[in-house]
């Protein structure tokens, strides 16, 4: 369409075009000036006509003369005349610079074009200045068939700018928007030297918009605006039809309302996930070690990247110093304060740990209960979680724990849930895959050691320790019940061993008699992951390392101790000067420390973990990454006072179940079960003497269990109990994860 101009006392000029083309059931969406790409003929011929038939018909006034431009041939054809002003004047106001609405008025009193009061250039002098281009933000809900909406308007925010015009109609804060009139809230036009410049500047206005209480078409505007096809002026009046992505768009997070009403119910009513808790005291800022801004040095990640799985595993086993993982980013603070550690305090430290503490063998930062506690507590995405930190940590191994076929779950998955999980994994940035099965049962743990080895990263398969090698008199998991499942899994294709000693049951003298025995029988690394519940596992570290362990785990020292893992720096330290000295700068370490003591505090009202070490673990044989969780379970259903009942409890149903492997997902079932009975005023004694046809529904963890949804436990499970928890009904057969049908992931997404 041509803008033209004309008075009363002859004079006629065009305002250059404005391409319409994008409609909508024949209405116009987005308008713009000039047209971009229109071939110069086109240009000439379409404003020739328009002020040819202009002044043929003696026309005065502001009018829109439109036309249909063939795409193909270039022809143009007449269409009709408005004799208005039009919705989109604004953008030929903007390129030219000329008003349009006044010069109407200004010509209605009778003034000249080119006199004095409206000044005017002549044709050949009119300017044309960059580009330009309308929205109208409308209340319509494009992704309902552009259904109008209507309500009142909470909130209501504007864009502002340079090369950003608005013309308002009923868009302010509690402003009320009725199905009777116009849906229209402003019109917004955006100039740019380019015409690319001009989306770009309209993008950001619209990205500015905070419209709450109904909804506008702004997404479907965005898509608009950002297509390539429309920047490059190539857009018909089919453009929406043919083009489907359009109407594409991502869900809205309206987040600053959102924290608004968060801050004021914990203003008002206290946070729930604190409320009888024991509060943090005074905080202040964690201290930020400093360190080189420059880029970090290489370490084990780009090791990992040019030798390949074999190699590195073969360097590993040839390293003549005691290789450390720091747990710090996953089962310290998991065993510490039940998993809720945010991102944001691990990010903060993070280039830190990439600068100075580079030569770390890995960080287990992800997998285990983190990724259900991101997710249900803290409210975060884990899979952001490992991309920020691989982005801030780009030298150091990330390791992962996987419950082989449970994931990081509490139950059982398809096969290709759990293959696709550690593809996704992989690409998102873990380097280490450490998989274990919560009974030690290897059917459980082939489909996992598979998709891990196939993402051409490190198979790390964990062997689970309980018990205790010791004591001839606890013959269940004797020294040759680990060593041949080693064997086994080497055969399986793991690239290292772990020892798993999720309760810190492992004493000192047998982590010693257990790694000499491994080195004479397998070929692979071995890396010993333990607790230090007990008080004493840092010398099982030293120990272990005395008989050959190629690495280990520890937390750094304000996260470690009693549920966590042994102190790292306090074994860096008394390890210096020998020959397994670690190469890891102890300065640096606690520096780490400085700033961890600090943050932990912050997680006061979670820290549940003992004040000292304890001997009683050797009797309920509690994992320590279970310990805080299940004592906030308790107290949640108000046995937090009988919290020695529980761990007692525990041992009692531990037995009671054939004295089987624990760690989750089993751990949790002897947990639920435990809890279940106190909750319920029953003894394990009272269990037992159950007959099969009771009335009482156990938890569905327990019952899931003996059906052998986790798998078989060394020796199987004992037949009565089996019969109780299952009130006659028999176990299903086979391999859970083989057995059930695989997922549509592509249809879950």
């Amino acid at each position: 369409e041509v803008q033209v101009l004309g008075d009363t006392h002859g004079n006629l000029v065009h305002l250059y075009e404005r391409d319409c083309s994008v409609q909508r059931r024949h209405q116009k969406v987005v308008e713009v000036a000039p047209a971009v790409n229109l071939a110069a003929r086109i240009r000439e011929g379409l404003a020739n006509d328009a002020v040819k038939l202009a002044r043929a018909a003696g026309y005065y006034n502001a009018g829109t003369v439109e036309f249909l431009v063939d795409a193909e041939t270039g022809e143009w054809f007449f269409i009709e005349v408005n004799p208005r002003v039009q919705v989109e004047h604004t953008v030929t106001e903007v390129v030219t610079g000329i008003d349009v609405v006044r010069s109407q008025i200004q010509v209605a009193q009778g003034h000249s074009l080119f006199g004095p009061e409206m000044a005017l250039p002549r044709q050949d002098q009119v300017p044309l200045h960059g580009f330009a281009l309308q929205c109208r933000v409308t209340t319509e809900d494009p992704a309902n068939q552009f259904r109008p909406d209507y309500g009142k308007i909470h909130t209501y925010r504007s864009p502002a700018g340079f090369g950003i015009r608005l013309d308002g109609a009923s868009a302010y804060g509690g402003a009320v928007i009725t199905p009777y009139y116009d849906s229209l809230l402003v019109k917004m036009t955006a100039w740019g030297r380019t015409f690319p410049q001009a989306c770009q500047r309209m993008d950001r206005a619209l990205r500015e918009f905070r419209i709450r209480g109904v909804k506008t078409n702004i997404p479907f505007l965005e898509n608009v605006v950002n297509n390539s096809l429309f920047q490059e002026g190539g857009a018909t009046t089919s453009f929406l039809d043919q083009t489907p992505e359009l109407f594409q768009f991502s869900q809205r997070k309206d987040r600053a309302t959102k924290l608004l009403t968060y801050l004021g119910e914990v203003i008002v009513n206290g946070n729930p996930e604190v409320r009888g808790r024991s509060a943090s005291g005074s905080l202040h800022a964690a201290p930020l070690p400093s360190h080189d801004p420059s880029a970090p040095p290489p370490g084990t990640r780009q090791l990992l990247d040019q030798l390949g799985p074999e190699k590195f595993a073969q360097w590993t086993r040839e390293q003549p110093r005691l290789l450390l993982t720091d747990t710090t980013f996953r089962d310290a603070h998991q065993s510490l304060m039940a998993t809720r550690l945010r991102t944001y305090d691990m990010l903060a430290i993070a280039n830190f740990v990439a600068h100075r503490l580079h030569h770390l063998y890995s960080l287990e930062m992800w997998g285990g209960a983190t990724f259900d506690t991101s997710l249900r507590f803290l409210l975060e995405d884990p899979w952001v979680r490992l991309a920020t930190l691989r982005e801030a940590i780009p030298n150091i191994c990330f390791q992962m724990l996987l419950r082989a076929a449970n994931a990081v779950g509490y139950t059982a998955y398809p096969d290709n849930v759990v293959r696709e999980f550690i593809y996704a994994a992989e690409q998102h940035g873990i380097d280490i895959f450490r998989i274990f099965d919560s009974l030690n049962w290897l059917p459980n743990m082939k489909v996992s050691l598979e998709a891990a080895r196939k993402t051409g990263r490190i198979c790390e398969a964990a062997v689970c320790y309980t018990g205790d090698i010791l004591d001839p008199k606890r013959d269940k998991y004797p020294l040759t019940y680990y060593v041949k499942m080693a064997k086994e899994l080497e055969k399986m294709g793991a690239h290292m061993l772990a020892i798993k000693d999720m309760a810190g049951l492992c004493k000192p003298y047998a982590a010693a008699k257990l790694v000499r025995a491994l080195r004479e029988e397998i070929g692979i690394p071995v890396h010993f992951h333990t607790h230090d519940t007990s008080g004493v596992n840092a010398a099982s570290i030293l120990m272990a390392s005395e008989a050959g362990v190629d690495i280990a785990d520890g937390a750094i020292a304000s996260m470690s101790g009693t549920t966590s893992q042994p102190n790292l720096n306090s074994v860096v330290a008394a390890l210096n000067h020998t020959p397994r000295e670690t190469g890891l700068d102890l300065k640096a370490l606690d520096r780490a420390a400085d700033y961890w003591e600090v943050v932990r505090k912050y997680y006061q009202p979670f820290d549940e973990a003992p004040n000292s070490g304890t001997a009683e673990v050797y009797v309920h044989e509690m994992p320590g990454g279970q310990y805080t969780n299940l004592h906030a379970q308790a107290q949640s259903m108000g046995l937090g006072t009988r919290w020695p009942e529980v761990k007692q409890t525990y041992a009692e149903v531990n037995q009671a179940f054939g004295d089987i492997v624990k760690v989750t997902p089993s751990s949790k079932v002897v947990g639920d079960m435990a809890l279940f009975l106190i909750s319920h005023g029953m003894t394990v004694a009272e269990f037992l003497r159950l007959s099969p046809n009771h009335s009482i529904t156990f938890p569905n963890s327990v019952i899931e269990m003996f059906e052998g949804a986790l798998g078989e436990p060394e020796g199987g499970w004992p037949p009565k109990v089996q019969e109780i928890v299952l009130k006659g009904r028999k176990p299903k057969p086979g391999r859970a994860g083989e057995t059930m049908p695989p997922v549509d992931l592509a249809r879950a997404a």
